[in-house]
């Protein structure tokens, strides 16, 4: 899911209308308006993406989903993917993907191989 449409569920999920939401978290409605739309990126600060994230009342998997999908709006890899080490791999994973069909089954076997490394 994008972060705009992520958030703004889960504002609306929250029963904050878009000027409450704009007011609690003290940003321009607008403005506002145009990153739930997809329009301008998201913010980047942590600190502000976690304030949003307790206005919404999110648990840690959603604060998770809140930061990597800001991070992948602005183009960028979510922070704990941006070592050096991870980053070097990430060649190879591309390559390893383009242009093949993957079951669910092989997502999950990936995903977790991922988890391991980064573990490592």
């Amino acid at each position: 899911m994008k972060f705009g449409e992520f958030v703004k569920n889960r504002r609306i999920d929250a029963g904050l209308t878009l000027r409450s939401f704009c007011r609690e978290i003290g940003m321009d409605a607008s403005n506002w308006s145009k990153i739930e739309r997809g329009i301008i990126p998201p913010p980047q600060d942590p600190a502000f993406l976690a304030k949003i994230a307790c206005l919404l009342g999110l648990g840690d998997g959603e604060r998770v989903e809140l930061a990597d999908s800001a991070a992948v709006a602005r183009g960028q890899l979510p922070s704990d993917f941006q070592g050096a080490d991870i980053l070097a791999k990430l060649p190879a994973f591309f390559r390893a993907i383009r242009g093949q069909e993957y079951t669910a089954d092989d997502v999950g076997r990936l995903v977790e191989r991922v988890k391991k490394l980064h573990q490592a």
